[in-house]
């Protein structure tokens, strides 16, 4: 496992949420980041069939174009009545006609995919997000960190909070959405603690004390 010398780095991403989320976690850590949105940075294609494989060709587009290190995150609703569906096509499921996306209306995709597969009790709408980090360096060398939570979709959505497919997902143990959670409920962690609640969170877990540990 490589470790990161440095703490000034790009986080690879175009989503404002993402880029949010990241910036929170690694904020206290010290590190200096400017996003690949902020430096027009052109967004890949993301070609890969897994979290892992967009997660590194994010991480190396960003790495390759600020000559530093990169952290990338690549993420998605996997829903097990939907045959683990939108998984790394979460995004695609809420892209329109004009390019934009448009999440309302991908949660609504969801749910009629579910009321026809049949799935309308909560022990039929068993789902888990997946967060895979990579972390790149300019000359092509990758780590990759992954945190999944599991939780339940629900219908209609609660809250305004977060970002994406949030307010449709209730994790295991608790009886509010990501979209009813303040931001520091959500993903907040800092290195010490026992427990990341977001995938997101518990991926950034796995690459701090993997790659900023001593």
């Amino acid at each position: 496992m490589r470790k990161l010398d440095t703490k000034t780095i790009v986080v690879a991403s175009h989503n404002a949420g993402k880029i949010r989320e990241i910036q929170d976690l690694i904020g206290p850590l010290g590190f200096t980041a400017k996003s690949a949105a902020e430096l027009n940075f052109i967004e890949p294609d993301e070609t890969g069939t897994t979290f892992e494989e967009n997660a590194r060709i994010k991480a190396l587009a960003s790495a390759s174009a600020a000559n530093m290190p990169a952290l990338s995150d690549d993420s998605g609703l996997v829903v097990d009545a939907l045959g683990g569906d939108p998984g790394v096509y979460t995004a695609n499921w809420a892209e329109t006609v004009d390019g934009t996306r448009d999440f309302a209306m991908a949660m609504e995709k969801v749910e009629k995919a579910l009321e026809k597969a049949g799935a309308t009790k909560p022990e039929q709408r068993t789902a888990r997000f997946v967060s895979v980090l990579c972390l790149a360096w300019p000359d092509g060398h990758t780590e990759l960190f992954r945190g999944e939570v599991e939780g339940t979709v629900m219908w209609p959505p609660r809250g305004t909070q977060g970002f994406g497919y949030d307010p449709v997902f209730q994790p295991q143990g608790y009886d509010t959405t990501f979209g009813e959670m303040s931001a520091e409920q959500k993903h907040g962690w800092k290195p010490g603690d026992e427990q990341a609640l977001s995938h997101r969170a518990r991926a950034f877990k796995v690459f701090v004390e993997a790659c900023l540990e001593a």
